[in-house]
């Protein structure tokens, strides 16, 4: 567990814990352990413990009658509630960032973009999710809209770990983006542009869970 000084020790386990949905090495219908947790973080059990009940209580984790823990299996209802809030919500965030942005810092956007097309191309699952994230919350945190932005985060722990399974079973060659399209939006000032970029790629990525979804039924 990376050690951020700044931060109070049991907000550092939250985080990593958060990091462990969001990215997809806890799987679906898998189960959580506040002994678990500590192992995977080298974190206190009290910390952990703490940890789970936030991503409980965010919807990140599930608790069934009999208090058993564990990572929800998305459905398709959830899938499509999912898709309308992303849709709703990113979009925005990209609209007032895409007004607020300077050219070094869409420069920078760039650069993680081509850290997304090398993992792609190198097949890298874990590299990728981290960094499409990073290209994702990068843009969005120069809108400066902080309601909008704690939904967005709370939205991708829900569709993280389904992602994660998504890119294991069927390779990262499944997963289109238009960050492209989106960059070259920036460039032109286009906010509308950027926009629709983003909920055009939104839709693609929900797609490809859906697939899935079908299939598994």
């Amino acid at each position: 567990m990376t050690d951020t000084p700044s931060l109070p020790y049991h907000e550092i386990t939250y985080r990593a814990a958060r990091d462990l949905v969001l990215f997809g090495e806890l799987a679906p219908g898998e189960a959580v352990t506040i002994q678990g947790i500590a192992g995977k973080l080298d974190a206190g059990i009290t910390p952990a413990r703490e940890a789970i009940r936030r991503l409980t209580a965010e919807g990140a984790l599930s608790a069934s009658d009999n208090r058993r823990v564990m990572v929800p299996h998305l459905t398709m209802n959830e899938l499509q509630e999912l898709t309308y809030a992303r849709t709703g919500i990113e979009p925005q965030l990209a609209r007032l960032a895409a007004v607020a942005m300077e050219p070094e810092e869409i420069d920078a956007l760039a650069q993680i973009d081509s850290r997304v097309t090398e993992a792609l191309a190198e097949g890298d699952i874990q590299s990728y999710l981290r960094q499409n994230h990073a290209f994702h919350f990068t843009l969005y945190a120069h809108a400066e809209a902080e309601i909008l932005m704690a939904t967005a985060r709370a939205l991708w722990l829900r569709v993280g770990p389904s992602l994660r399974a998504v890119c294991a079973r069927e390779g990262t060659e499944v997963t289109p983006d238009l960050h492209q399209v989106a960059l070259a939006a920036l460039r032109d000032g286009d906010a509308e542009a950027v926009g629709e970029a983003m909920h055009q790629d939104i839709l693609q990525g929900h797609a490809h869970i859906a697939k899935a979804l079908a299939e598994d039924d």
